[in-house]
């Protein structure tokens, strides 16, 4: 006796017709919620380290600090970023994707952004860069720095879930957990807030000791996650 289908199963032909890539004309573009295409034609784009899943053509990748000469250098090789950033050189369509988590893609029309740097998924060659130390970050805080990008060109980056943006005006500053924020625009410039009470000292306190504070106008992008990072340098 032949075993019945289930009712809710695709034939071979439906399967690869509703998850093939969809090509769209368009240079960057995503698959689908949590993978990203990059149409390459003979240029240079800087990829997080070991995001590529898959590519047709002549692709070649290498380490990379990313450009920007000794100072920039310097900083990638203090803060740990340089390990956690790769370039993709040649021509082709190149897929990436960061550990299931969904992918967010922007044009940047000679704006600023900043990112968590393990947030960070892909950026064309063209933009500027520099890494940040977040105001008041010393030793209590574990150094907590951000990449930031300005200028024109696209730009991913990955959240685990859906994310959620949040308006910050003058009279209404906003405060984050460092490990669930993952962006923010370039007007606003954060620093740390220590809640350091007796209670932290006895081991009783909420594990919120430290937070971001932002203060004037634009949006900070926060995932419902937290995400905690070791630091390249420290591994």
């Amino acid at each position: 006796m032949a075993t019945p289908m289930p009712e809710q199963a695709d034939s071979l032909r439906e399967f690869v017709q509703e998850h093939a890539q969809r090509d769209t004309g368009t240079s960057w573009q995503l698959e689908n919620p949590k993978a990203l295409e990059i149409n390459i034609r003979n240029e240079r784009v800087f990829l997080k380290a070991g995001s590529m899943i898959g590519y047709y053509g002549d692709i070649r990748f290498s380490r990379t600090t990313g450009g920007g000469g000794l100072n920039k250098l310097i900083k990638r090789a203090v803060t740990g970023e340089a390990a956690t950033l790769m370039a993709a050189d040649g021509s082709g369509t190149l897929y990436v994707a960061d550990s299931g988590k969904e992918v967010t893609l922007l044009t940047l029309q000679n704006e600023r952004i900043f990112l968590n740097g393990s947030d960070m998924l892909a950026y064309q060659d063209g933009l500027e860069w520099d890494i940040q130390m977040t105001r008041g970050a010393g030793m209590a805080a574990g150094g907590l720095f951000s990449l930031r990008l300005e200028g024109n060109g696209l730009v991913a980056f990955t959240t685990h879930g859906r994310p959620l943006v949040l308006t910050v005006r003058p009279d209404q500053p906003l405060l984050t957990d460092p490990n669930a924020t993952v962006a923010w625009s370039g007007g606003l410039s954060p620093s740390i807030k220590t809640d350091v009470n007796f209670g932290t000292l006895i081991g009783r306190s909420s594990g919120e000791t430290i937070q971001l504070a932002f203060q004037g106008e634009g949006f900070v992008v926060l995932q419902p996650y937290e995400e905690v990072v070791v630091p390249a340098n420290r591994r």
